[in-house]
């Protein structure tokens, strides 16, 4: 196998990585940053304050965007596995 192939590789499941967690976590980093503005202005500081709704959001995206998740997930997969027979010694 090449290096360059094997790099690309790597680099396709970083970005299939990202792409498939990014809506989770900006979903976090709104509530979360909603949640400090709230506990800033309120001077509110409760650690569970902060974690729940993340928590709850996060899942909600989860469960909203999870078709859509699987589908890519399963074409790069595919994908990864009509490469083999292309990758030579």
């Amino acid at each position: 196998m090449d290096p360059m192939v094997a790099v690309d590789i790597g680099r396709q499941a970083i970005i299939m990585t990202l792409i498939i967690s990014g809506p989770m976590l900006i979903a976090g980093l709104v509530v979360g940053l909603v949640i400090g503005i709230f506990q800033a202005v309120t001077q509110i500081h409760e650690m569970t304050l902060t974690f729940i709704p993340k928590i709850l959001a996060m899942v909600l995206v989860l469960l909203a965007m999870l078709p859509w998740m699987l589908i890519r997930t399963i074409d790069y997969t595919i994908n990864l596995f009509d490469m083999i027979p292309t990758i030579t010694r």
